[in-house]
């Protein structure tokens, strides 16, 4: 069942509500461009609809209980469907075969983010689910790390197949001491998951954004370098950053100590973006 929290509200033909929750949302960028079955074990947050390059707020959803019986086919963009494999609620999402699955920090939150622009330059729509201050290990107040909000409902998933799922983050973790043990069990946990609920998507990591080993980095090149190596041992493609402040000369383009300006994110977009497609993870 929805929560009762919701709030109806009309958007263009058809009523949906809305529902506060923790940073789920699908968006597509100016640079690029029916829900499938779905199986698999895994809760997620309510997502919304957008048109090519809108900003999206979290957590549109069609009011109402749905359950098994409905036809995901006949529901809107943004609906909540009780995923009778799982017996979880996931969202609907136009165009899922077009779609990437992001989880991320706040690197990756705002829908103009570096590691959003990569994707939507190799074809993709963004569904991204996850919230600033959070990581594998680290949590932001009630919305827990990624595992935690993936199992206990925090996000809503998308139904369906995407074809590819990303993983970035590891700031928060260093920030707030997570050791190396923590943060490889954590991973692992969420690997093993995401490998459960999409076993068709291609999956990839991207690694803690920093100044390197020689130039400052510190905890935060050390969990990117320690995120590398769990990625190997996965055999999933990894794209480490925890030098790329400094190795692209763009300190300059900081908003703060580890955010980036509007420029900084178009440069760090182009990077990544052409890294995942020399990985061969390009929508062809």
């Amino acid at each position: 069942m929805l929560q009762a929290s919701m709030r109806a509200v009309l958007i263009g033909p058809m009523i949906a509500a809305t529902v506060l929750l923790a940073g789920c949302g699908i968006s597509s960028e100016p640079v690029s461009g029916t829900a499938a079955g779905g199986p698999a074990p895994l809760p997620a947050a309510a997502a919304p609809v957008a048109g090519p390059g809108e900003a999206v707020a979290a957590g549109t959803t069609v009011q109402g209980d749905l359950d098994a019986a409905a036809d995901p086919a006949s529901l809107p963009a943004g609906a909540l469907y009780r995923n009778p494999a799982n017996g979880r609620d996931e969202v609907i999402v136009d165009d899922i075969g077009r779609t990437a699955l992001l989880i991320g920090d706040s690197q990756s939150e705002p829908v103009h983010s570096w590691p959003r622009r990569a994707l939507a330059a190799n074809g993709y729509k963004v569904f991204f689910c996850g919230m600033g201050g959070t990581g594998y290990v680290a949590s932001n107040g009630t919305t827990g790390n990624y595992i935690d909000a993936l199992q206990r409902g925090d996000w809503h998933l998308p139904y369906g197949f995407p074809p590819l799922v990303v993983i970035e983050g590891g700031g928060n973790d260093a920030k707030q001491g997570a050791s190396d043990q923590q943060i490889v069990a954590n991973a692992e946990r969420l690997i093993k998951t995401i490998k459960q609920r999409y076993p068709g998507a291609k999956l990839a990591m991207v690694g803690t954004l920093a100044k390197g080993a020689h130039h400052g980095g510190g905890r935060r090149t050390e969990v990117d370098a320690l995120l590398g190596t769990v990625a190997a041992d996965h055999g999933i493609p990894f794209v480490s950053v925890g030098d790329w402040l400094t190795r692209y000369g763009l300190e300059a383009e900081l908003a703060d100590a580890v955010h980036m300006n509007d420029t900084g994110h178009r440069a760090l977009g182009t990077l990544l973006g052409d890294r995942l497609g020399a990985l061969g993870l390009g929508l062809g």
